[in-house]
Formats: structure tokens, C-alpha cells, sequence
């Protein structure tokens, strides 16, 4: 079995215009490809890829959320100093393996965010065991996590930055609410009925 690190030496940086106000920071969208040769040589076929995803769905359906690290180590083990982030959602989309990961506030996860507020671009690269044939084609794929890297070997495995915060959502009143959520306008207008109903009646 071969330790299979899916990432390519690092190359001019992709910078991109970066703004965050506060809150959580996620990466979301293509984790894995499958039935592509990636820039190792590599190809994965779709079965491989979609039994992956489904170990960590299941891990995850358990709450056992998959710490990845930034950059691959030389091993299997994850080292929790290294951890930067946690995969928290993964599934299959076609021939790709599409995921959401948390960037957490460790000293890696951290360095990530620091990053991606400078504007540079990261990507996601897998890391496991598996056998290559001579074609190039993985085997026997064991998957072990997705590491965050600058240079991911699938050519689309730059997933979006994602800004989330439970504080940023406004509560509006329902005057102000009436003005744009047709919700609100349905709900008004039955209450006013209803009060109008009630004052005839007396």
C-alpha cells in the first residue's frame, strides 16, 4: 500500500479579492474528482471516491467531524498541533466529492485564515493508502482525511470561502418586515382581519 498525497509542489499563489467581517470562515466545494488523471498521474475511479465519501458521512452522521491538517504530513496520523480545520459535510455530485470544512481557531487553522484574508487561493488535497497500477489508476483506496495545500494535484480543488455568523442576521421589527418579506405581509394582513373581525363583533 502507498501513502497517497494529492498535491502538487507549490506554484505562483491565485490571489483574490478577500473581505471578512467577523465569524466563522469555511471552505466549501470540490474535496475530491474522480475519473480524471490528476496532475500526479493518478486517476480515481468514481467507486473509490464514493466509498470514501461514504465513511465519512457515516463518521460524521455520528458527530465524529475529521480534523484535516495544513499542508500533508509524512504519515497517515493526524498530529492535533498541525490540525487546522474539521470536515463537517461531504457527498457526491456526479463524479466529484463535494464537502464543507470549518477553519478552526488553532495555531494552523489560524495561519489558513490568515491566508485567505491576504487573498490567496487555497485547495484541498486527500489524503490515504491505495495500490496504483501500472495505468495509474488508485486501488484499494483507503481515505484518511483532506489536508488544506496550495497546490492541489485535482485540477478544481479550490473550494469557495464561505463567512458565516450567527450574530450577522438582523431581527427586524415587523413593521420593517412588511415592508420586504412577503411572509410577514400575509401574516400582518390576517392579524388586521382578525382584529377588525374581533371590533365588529362587539
Amino acid at each position: 500500500m502507498l501513502l497517497l498525497k494529492e498535491y502538487l509542489d507549490p506554484t505562483v499563489a491565485n490571489l483574490t479579492e478577500s473581505k471578512r467581517v467577523g465569524g466563522d470562515l469555511y471552505l466549501s466545494g470540490i474535496m475530491m474528482q474522480a475519473a480524471l488523471r490528476n496532475g500526479n498521474g493518478r486517476v480515481y475511479p468514481v467507486n473509490e471516491i464514493a466509498r470514501a465519501v461514504q465513511e465519512c458521512q457515516d463518521k460524521i452522521s455520528k458527530g465524529q467531524y475529521i480534523m484535516g491538517e495544513l499542508n500533508h504530513p509524512d504519515s497517515l496520523s493526524i498530529n492535533l498541533q498541525n490540525v487546522s480545520h474539521a470536515i463537517t459535510e461531504i457527498r457526491m455530485d456526479g463524479n466529484n466529492a463535494i464537502g464543507k470544512m470549518k477553519l478552526l481557531n488553532t495555531p494552523a487553522g489560524n495561519i489558513a485564515k490568515g491566508i485567505i484574508e491576504g487573498g490567496v487561493r487555497l485547495g484541498v488535497s486527500s489524503r490515504g493508502t491505495g495500490n496504483v497500477n501500472e495505468g495509474g489508476e488508485v486501488g484499494d483506496f483507503a481515505f484518511v482525511t483532506m489536508d488544506i495545500v496550495s497546490t492541489p494535484s485535482a485540477p478544481d480543488a479550490f473550494p469557495n470561502v464561505v463567512a458565516e455568523a450567527m450574530g450577522s442576521k438582523k431581527i427586524m421589527t415587523l413593521a420593517e418586515a412588511v415592508v420586504h418579506d412577503p411572509k410577514a405581509q400575509k401574516f400582518f394582513a390576517a392579524e388586521i382581519k382578525s382584529l377588525i373581525a374581533a371590533i365588529t363583533k362587539k
